[in-house]
């Protein structure tokens, strides 16, 4: 049934949870495996050359992390997973990569690092599973 699955990680609690769930998906129907990880844009005000620089730093240092967490997790499973850490805003870049790679599933966290509300669905949850193109799987 799903033959490309795509995860969004942010590495928040939540991703870790659909993390998972896309290893055990995959498995099941011996899928290709892919995460993506959205590099936010800096801050818009950067007082120095130097606070953009540190910025993408700790961004960069940040993702390598998670990807080489999500990869472990998956290698344990005897899964290959394939990481991608694509800068620009959450909702777009994810929509825009799941189309444009042809992934059938999305699965997400119901909540992560961008929550808009706090105890109800998640704004970016809530945008991915309307314009995705593909079937979403949101996990709790």
């Amino acid at each position: 049934m799903f033959r490309k699955i795509l995860v969004a990680n942010d590495g928040s609690e939540g991703a870790k949870k659909a993390l998972h769930a896309a290893i055990d998906v995959a498995k099941r129907y011996e899928a290709e495996l892919h995460e993506i990880s959205v590099e936010e844009h800096l801050p818009h005000y950067a007082a120095t050359v130097g606070e953009v620089v540190e910025a993408k730093q700790e961004a960069a240092d940040y993702f390598r992390k998670v990807t080489h967490e999500a990869e472990m997790a998956a290698k344990a499973q005897g899964l290959r997973l394939t990481s991608h850490v694509v800068p620009g805003h959450e909702v777009e870049t994810i929509v825009k990569f799941a189309k444009d790679h042809g992934f059938d599933l999305l699965v997400i966290g119901f909540m992560g690092h961008s929550r808009v509300f706090e105890r109800i669905w998640g704004g970016t949850s809530q945008n991915l599973t309307r314009l995705s193109p593909c079937s979403v799987l949101v996990v709790k």
